[in-house]
């Protein structure tokens, strides 16, 4: 039996160890050498991250670091970016692909969270009442006032560039995100992405998202 205490009482240490490892890993990051690698996203998501419509690139400023981490990782391994038809999405696969070295992504990812954030002006207009009725099935992942969850996996869409909020509701729909089985998050929000069944429904909630910036 002590022995058996013992064991448990080694294994909870270790757990602690690993864990204390791991949150200084992250703490370790360098914001300031991620400086340099996020020239190649500056060219189209902007210098201060925030987001280019002419070139098709959404505010990044003000994204979760893990789900920043996701999203280039999801690239990398072809969850995204690789439906045919995703144009956008295979013009920012070899981006992603530039950074696989985990600390150079650690760093970018830690550059990218130190951005201000400064929330996108709206080019959606819609009903913001009927919106915030449709908006109650995105509650349970986004957050009441759509600043994600990320127990849930769920960003922050208040403050994000409408129109690209528009663009990746229509590509759930049209399969050009959560389309591999592999993409759990995005399996998990397709479904979700078709309960708006026409193009005033998407605008009507993404005009109420745009209310809770």
């Amino acid at each position: 039996m002590r022995n058996r205490t013992l064991g448990r009482r080694s294994l909870a240490g270790l757990v602690c160890l690993l864990a204390g490892l791991v949150s200084a890993g992250a703490l370790a990051a360098d914001a300031a050498a991620g400086k340099a690698p996020y020239a190649v996203c500056a060219a189209c998501h902007g210098q201060q991250g925030e987001g280019n419509m002419a070139m098709n690139a959404p505010k990044i400023a003000g994204m979760e670091g893990w789900y920043v981490r996701r999203q280039i990782e999801a690239f990398q391994q072809g969850l995204r970016g690789t439906a045919n038809g995703d144009a956008y999405g295979m013009q920012m696969r070899p981006m992603a692909m530039a950074v696989t070295d985990p600390t150079a992504l650690d760093n970018l990812v830690a550059y990218i969270e130190s951005l201000p954030d400064v929330p996108s002006q709206p080019t959606i207009e819609g009903d913001v009442a009927a919106g915030q009725a449709a908006y109650a099935v995105c509650a349970a992942c986004h957050g009441p006032e759509a600043g994600g969850m990320e127990q849930m996996g769920a960003p922050a869409l208040a403050g994000q560039d409408d129109w690209y909020l528009v663009r990746q509701i229509k590509n759930y729909q049209q399969g050009l995100r959560g389309y591999d089985p592999k993409d759990i998050y995005g399996n998990q929000m397709k479904p979700m992405a078709s309960t708006l069944t026409s193009d005033k429904a998407i605008h009507d909630v993404v005009a109420y998202i745009n209310s809770l910036r």
